[in-house]
């Protein structure tokens, strides 16, 4: 399957600051990809301007061949759907009412509520569980309910491609799990393509097909867990030294973190 969505020559910054410069990324289609980094390396950056809610300062994010800052906002929410940090609802919005905003791009004219419209959000809240709380309002939800809640809004808008930026943050660690089984169901029984931006190395390693290691906006290893989870990565990429060992139910590796690399480097 050919790659979908890739990078040309991508820089990107606030004002004067360059975060990421000459950026040539590839995202393997119907795959979990996960970008990993220290914070501020400029991960969520990337993640941002691929989904075109960032401009880029030069360079091109490429949908199908045409870059995707020249089509139109409805034509590019067709295509993908972005789950942003921390994403907030107006207060008393009911999970119903959020899930049909995901329909918005497909809507004509003044937005009336089609059969299929109800049909494919009804699908999106099974999809993702939330059936019993159809009429709950969003802030009255659980973390994970919520998150939940926010997946099935961007199912409906029916995307082959989802972004993620940190979908698991302040959640515990059952929610976490709640959230991250989800993605990998809707990856392995519909082929959606997943991009996300995790914080959890092992999480990343265990979900993602496909691993994407950032330092200062540069890509420093890029392929499957088995290549990209190793400590020489581990040490370039987050400082410290860590050992890998096989995960005993999956075989992915699994980082064990024992000390900062500049401690070793000094001999304290």
């Amino acid at each position: 399957m050919s790659e979908r969505l890739n990078t040309e020559q991508l820089s990107i910054g606030y004002a004067e600051a360059t975060i990421v410069q000459g950026l040539n990324l590839s995202l393997p289609t119907g795959k979990i990809t996960a970008l990993v980094g220290a914070n501020g390396s400029g991960k969520s950056t990337i993640l941002k301007t691929m989904a075109r809610i960032m401009k880029p300062k030069s360079g091109s994010v490429m949908l199908d061949g045409k870059s995707i800052h020249t089509l139109s906002t409805k034509e590019v929410a067709r295509q993908l759907a972005i789950l942003p940090q921390n994403p907030t609802a107006p207060d008393g919005l009911t999970v119903a009412e959020l899930v049909g905003y995901g329909r918005y791009p497909h809507q004509k004219g003044f937005g009336t509520m089609t059969s299929e419209d109800r049909e494919i959000i009804a699908n999106a809240i099974s999809v993702t569980g939330m059936e019993a709380f159809h009429d709950r309002p969003i802030d009255r939800l659980s973390g994970g309910q919520r998150q939940r809640a926010w997946i099935a809004m961007a199912l409906a808008q029916q995307t082959d491609i989802l972004f993620l930026d940190e979908p698991t943050t302040f959640l515990d660690m059952a929610h976490q799990l709640e959230v991250l089984q989800l993605l990998q169901k809707l990856n392995e029984e519909e082929g959606r393509t997943i991009v996300m931006v995790v914080h959890d190395l092992n999480h990343a390693s265990r979900y993602a097909q496909h691993m994407v290691a950032i330092k200062s906006g540069k890509v420093i290893s890029e392929g499957a867990p088995t290549e990209v989870m190793t400590p020489v990565v581990l040490r370039e990429v987050f400082g410290i030294e860590a050992d890998i060992v096989p995960d005993p139910r999956t075989g992915v590796p699994l980082c064990l973190p024992y000390e900062l690399a500049a401690y070793k480097a000094v001999g304290m």
